[in-house]
């Protein structure tokens, strides 16, 4: 698997979260016939511990590419085909800045993953975010000071920039900040939290995010891919 191929800046993908202590195979057997491009597996914080047996199970079920989506050192495995390197640059705590990923470092290289740096952004939409209480940080506030941290991102050398509302959000990523953030970099946007229907997928889409991913409202509806999917043929 190629990243570059998988997340690039000339079309807009869905993507699809999967927590692991949520897993639902009706959900993987439903994105057969889906247009997800990939499967981003990983949480905040995982109670089960069972991330291994989750990719696995996902890969028996369907060729659609598995990337991990480590909210820490622990979320690591073999069975997967990539893995985002997540740095969360609005906050600055530097266990979720540099140390966790310095712990997974040795790990990865060993399993052979392939790596895909991102630079996480956490952006305020009035709710207090699971990643927000697990990593002790606050979400940005401020177009400004947004922007500027996505600039900052794609100087540092990372592939791509995630912004994020936070699982669960009731309010997605403003759409005017997306256009914004889509126009000042060369490297792929990515956007998700708050995105609980097709509407809002396509809304997210229209404003520029190369890569729109849902997961709480899959959680919740795992029928509504039918109603994304039309969004990305």
């Amino acid at each position: 698997m190629k990243f570059d191929k998988l997340i690039h800046k000339k079309n807009s993908s869905l993507a699809v979260l999967v927590d692991p202590d949520k897993f639902d195979k009706g959900l993987i057997k439903l994105l057969n016939k889906s247009s997800a491009s990939f499967i981003l597996v990983g949480g905040s914080k995982l109670k089960k511990k069972n991330l291994k047996e989750t990719v696995k199970a996902i890969k028996i079920i369907t060729k659609i590419p598995v990337i991990l989506f480590p909210g820490d050192e622990t979320q690591v495995c073999k069975e997967a085909d990539g893995i985002f390197i997540l740095s969360l640059l609005s906050g600055r705590n530097p266990e979720y800045l540099i140390e966790k990923q310095v712990r997974a470092a040795r790990k990865i290289k060993e399993l052979k993953l392939k790596t895909f740096p991102v630079a996480y952004i956490l952006v305020d939409t009035g709710s207090k975010s699971e990643t927000q209480k697990v990593s002790k940080t606050k979400p940005l506030k401020g177009n400004k000071l947004i922007l500027d941290t996505v600039l900052a991102a794609e100087q540092l050398g990372f592939k791509a920039v995630y912004l994020e509302a936070g699982s669960g959000s009731e309010k997605q990523v403003d759409a005017e900040l997306i256009k914004k953030a889509a126009k000042i970099i060369s490297i792929p946007l990515i956007v998700g939290g708050g995105i609980s229907s097709a509407s809002n997928a396509q809304k997210v889409k229209r404003s520029g995010a190369n890569v729109v991913v849902v997961g709480n409202a899959l959680e919740k509806n795992k029928l509504l891919i039918h109603a994304l999917s039309k969004v990305f043929v």
